[in-house]
């Protein structure tokens, strides 16, 4: 992100679509990391609860975090982002 001159903070506005590196592969890397170290801590610790959760806590964060980021993108940057949005899948 600092490559292309944008902030990682999203107080911040977006001054680029990012497509290289992570974002290439998932168009929420952020997200995704979170997810795997989130059922990875529950693993680890033997946890079942917490890994029973965890489709609840995906459902939220695309529906309240990645839809209203997908939708300001796509106002900002257009067709770009519509492209990008049809090339690269929003997880894995």
């Amino acid at each position: 992100m600092r490559r292309a001159g944008t902030s990682p903070l999203p107080q911040k506005p977006t001054t680029a679509v990012v497509q290289t590196g992570p974002y290439s592969l998932s168009r929420n890397p952020i997200y995704l990391a979170m997810s795997m170290t989130y059922a990875g801590i529950a693993t680890f610790a033997n946890a079942l609860w917490p890994l029973l959760f965890l489709p609840a806590v995906l459902f939220e964060i695309s529906r309240d975090m990645v839809e209203r980021e997908e939708h300001y993108l796509e106002l900002r940057f257009g067709e770009e982002y519509r492209q990008y949005r049809a090339r690269v899948r929003p997880w894995i």
